[in-house]
């Protein structure tokens, strides 16, 4: 039962921090529903074409930020909260959440991560409308697999360069990140799990992109969008 418990709770609050639609909340300070305008995703590309660069990095931050905070900190603080009120639930972690974390302690992380991306792309403040992913699944490697992240960032700005698509570098750095988990984490088959799922989740998301790349009526990196312009 405390187990039980624990993952709940630990999945509730994932969910709670990744739905914080930090683009549709940005934008609206300003006077704007960032949902009309643009490509209408609250992600940070769309917040930099439409409220500019220092808005959408700042988007972009916290988004990422979500995704670190909810495997870094948040299974620790939810053990910490409910594991005092069963006494004998210190038997399964001898240290918990150390550097080097259990299995069961992966556990926790991963899906702590999971349900944080869920929370952004599907926000139950916006009737599960939310964002891409991109941002959030990065901060969640950053916690999890630095060196893959590493590796997919590398990808996407290549990608970018070459392309002037973020759409299409976010697809290639969705793609690149559980090629590198698996190569470089090949005996943690569960986070080679999540991170497949999440990176087909996440050119999923796409969709839209895709068909506007295929019609050719993708914005290109720079294109800067008016406030008063028609969803794409």
């Amino acid at each position: 039962m405390p187990l039980i418990l624990i993952y709940l709770a630990t999945v509730l609050a994932a969910y709670l921090l990744g739905s914080i639609p930090t683009g549709y909340l940005v934008a609206k300070a300003k006077g704007i529903d960032i949902r009309s305008v643009g490509s209408g995703n609250i992600g940070a590309t769309n917040a930099m074409r439409v409220l500019g660069k220092p808005a959408g990095i700042f988007v972009l931050l916290i988004d990422a930020l979500k995704g670190f905070v909810a495997c870094k900190i948040l299974p620790p603080l939810v053990f910490n909260w409910i594991a005092p009120h069963f006494p004998y639930t210190t038997g399964y972690f001898d240290a918990p959440f150390n550097v080097q974390p259990t299995d069961l302690e992966m556990k926790f992380t991963v899906i702590a991560g999971i349900f944080a991306v869920l929370g952004h792309n599907y926000t139950c403040w916006l009737r599960f409308k939310g964002g891409k992913g991109i941002a959030t699944t990065a901060g969640v490697f950053l916690a999890l697999a630095p060196w893959a992240l590493l590796a997919a960032l590398i990808i996407f700005i290549l990608a970018l360069l070459l392309t002037k698509y973020v759409s299409v570098a976010s697809m290639s750095a969705a793609i690149a990140l559980p090629a590198a988990v698996w190569i470089m984490t090949p005996q943690n088959v569960l986070l080679g799990v999540v991170a497949t799922v999440l990176g087909a989740l996440a050119i999923y998301k796409h969709k839209g992109n895709l068909q506007r790349l295929i019609a050719g009526t993708e914005s290109r990196l720079g294109k800067k969008t008016s406030t008063t312009g028609e969803t794409k």
